[in-house]
């Protein structure tokens, strides 16, 4: 696992003030769950395709948008975007969401 720098943490939290900055319904908890989890999926979807985005394409295959969702969490509903592929054969790990919560 990547150690996170303290000054990725300290730019993160620069603007903290009180738990709801951090743990609130807009706080900083929140949005960092949805860029995670919404990066980890572009990272499953190129791992999926073989190339990167606006690579070089290896089949005919491509990027194809992305599909509004919502995820139940322990900290409340986050929505996020899944990503898409044109042929429909691209289907997001499931692990990732045992860890994260419920999609809906």
């Amino acid at each position: 696992m990547a150690e996170i720098r303290d000054e990725i943490l300290e730019e993160l939290l620069k603007e903290y003030k009180k738990p709801e900055d951090l743990l609130g319904k807009s706080g900083i908890f929140k949005e960092l769950q949805k860029r995670l989890l919404e990066k980890a999926m572009q990272g499953e979807l190129t791992n999926h395709l073989g190339y990167e985005k606006n690579g070089k394409k290896v089949s005919d295959n491509a990027r194809n948008g992305k599909t509004p969702k919502k995820l139940k969490t322990e900290q409340g509903i986050i929505e996020i975007e899944t990503p898409r592929d044109r042929d429909g054969s691209f289907f997001l790990t499931v692990a990732l969401f045992r860890f994260w919560g419920v999609l809906f």
